[in-house]
């Protein structure tokens, strides 16, 4: 068992290295970096750089938005994927063809995406006149503070179909007997979904919610191509902020912002770990 271990260790060496080379020195060296004043003698100000981040509105701004964003995507993302999953499901052999069709954005290209998103939201774009015939006016989804839901509904159409095939795996290994049973007793969908499915793969939806907080924070890219470095306030992230300072050759106010949201969602995720702990050991 020891020579085993010790030649496991001997394959992973060459990856652990590289993990260490590229990701935790840099790290580590960055905290230093976000505490010296990018002089050419480097002087070392302490927490100077955080005080001026943390009273700049601008830093504020993006961190609120990052932070509303990831909690309206996230859940919606969860929930969205859930109930398509379970129709899915019911839906067996039949289900392939829209499967396929909510893994499509990964196989088409970022730009692509965005020029579809663009000519569905602009001024005269078919929304707006479905939403003139239905009386109401037309809305500058792309030039307003209202830019935030096509921005939403982007990220959940590019994302739902990974949070699908997770789901629906966990869904697969729940057995049919059990459903057969609850139909016998009078359940209906809803309170099958609630009291079998959901508790059995709560392991997954845990995973699934993760994930989707995760790439909720990483919506930045879609957002700078629809309304440039400096977008309505309404969408303006914190990767904005550090795009433009690093844009400016400030790396010291980057690398300062950059820990500053890391310690943040280091804290949040710690937080939603421990409270899954708790509900666990309760259980």
């Amino acid at each position: 068992m020891f020579t085993r271990k010790k030649s496991l260790m001997l394959f992973l060496l060459p990856g652990l290295l590289g993990l260490l080379l590229f990701y935790l020195v840099p790290f580590l060296g960055g905290i230093y970096f976000s505490m010296t004043d990018g002089s050419i003698a480097n002087r070392f100000v302490w927490f100077e750089n955080y005080q001026r981040v943390w009273s700049n509105p601008v830093f504020l701004l993006g961190l609120r938005n990052s932070l509303e964003l990831s909690l309206i995507c996230a859940p919606l993302i969860f929930v969205f994927s859930f109930v398509l999953s379970v129709v899915l499901r019911t839906l067996k052999e039949r289900s392939l063809g829209f499967r396929n069709l909510l893994l499509m954005p990964y196989l088409v290209p970022s730009s692509a995406l965005l020029i579809i998103w663009l000519l569905l939201f602009d001024f005269g774009s078919p929304i707006n006149r479905l939403m003139e015939l239905m009386g109401l006016q037309r809305v500058l989804w792309l030039e307003s503070e209202a830019m935030r839901v096509p921005v939403v509904l982007l990220y959940i159409w590019k994302n739902v179909g990974f949070s699908v095939v997770i789901f629906s795996a966990a869904l697969n290994a729940v057995p049919d007997e059990l459903y057969e049973f609850a139909r016998l007793e009078g359940a209906g969908p809803i309170r099958q979904a609630t009291k079998i499915t959901l508790p059995l793969i709560m392991p997954t939806a845990f995973l699934v919610f993760v994930l989707a907080w995760v790439n909720a924070f990483k919506i930045f890219k879609e957002v700078y191509f629809i309304g440039g470095a400096y977008p309505r306030d309404s969408v303006y992230t914190l990767q904005h902020y550090m795009n433009n300072l690093f844009a400016k050759l400030d790396y010291q106010l980057v690398t300062t912002a950059a820990y500053s949201f890391a310690v943040i969602v280091f804290v949040l995720f710690g937080l939603l770990y421990m409270g899954k702990a708790v509900r666990g050991h309760d259980r």
